[in-house]
């Protein structure tokens, strides 16, 4: 089974752990270190802080923005999660359980639906968690359902620069370059409406 076929529950592991594990395969060849080679090194002979450890990394050593940040990451124990699918799919859980828990619980049953309603889409859908959001995949992320505040998701789509109803806001995400471009306002089940399927529809449509 591949990485990005493996599930836990509802989840899929995200795109980007394949890239990691890539990476960690190559590092020694392409470096000379492997990753916990270059971590020693960079604990006992570079500077104490994660952004110079950065820093230090790519100037001194002439790594790439992503490799220096990733081993910077590691001394400070994060991005760990990234390094197999089954480390990830643990976090993804308690990433989503953190996303609405204390004052945000009440948007748990909201959250559910819109994740139901996600994977109705088709069998290609799947639901990858980060840390403050929950994006739908296909091919590329064509939505994502984020607790804004602790009354509020905040539904999002990717639907480019096209021309939308009112209610779709735009996020400024076209002019940013990032995939989500419009979102609506989620409050209550009765936000869940016809028009959201629509546009929910739509953008996994966009993304074949």
């Amino acid at each position: 089974m591949s990485p990005a076929s493996k599930r836990l529950g509802p989840y899929s592991v995200h795109p980007g752990v394949a890239q990691v594990q890539k990476w960690i395969a190559e590092l020694p060849q392409k470096t000379g270190r492997s990753l916990n080679e270059w971590m020693a090194f960079t604990k006992e002979s570079g500077p104490p802080t994660e952004k110079e450890r950065r820093e230090w990394l790519k100037k001194e050593h002439k790594l790439g923005s992503n490799s220096a940040m990733w081993i910077a990451e590691r001394l400070e124990g994060k991005g760990t999660e990234e390094d197999s699918p089954e480390a990830y799919l643990k976090t993804a859980a308690e990433w989503v359980e953190a996303q609405y828990s204390g004052p945000r619980a009440a948007l748990r049953p909201l959250y559910e639906h819109l994740l139901k309603l996600g994977f109705s889409l088709g069998k290609d859908v799947k639901a990858c968690p980060c840390k403050t959001m929950v994006p739908f995949y296909r091919n590329h992320v064509f939505a994502q359902i984020k607790p804004s505040t602790n009354t509020r998701i905040d539904l999002g789509f990717a639907l480019g620069n096209m021309k939308t109803p009112k209610r779709l806001i735009d996020t400024g995400g076209h002019e940013k370059k990032d995939r989500i471009t419009r979102r609506i306002e989620i409050r209550s089940k009765a936000d869940i409406d016809d028009e959201v399927e629509r546009w929910l529809k739509k953008a996994y449509e966009m993304d074949e």
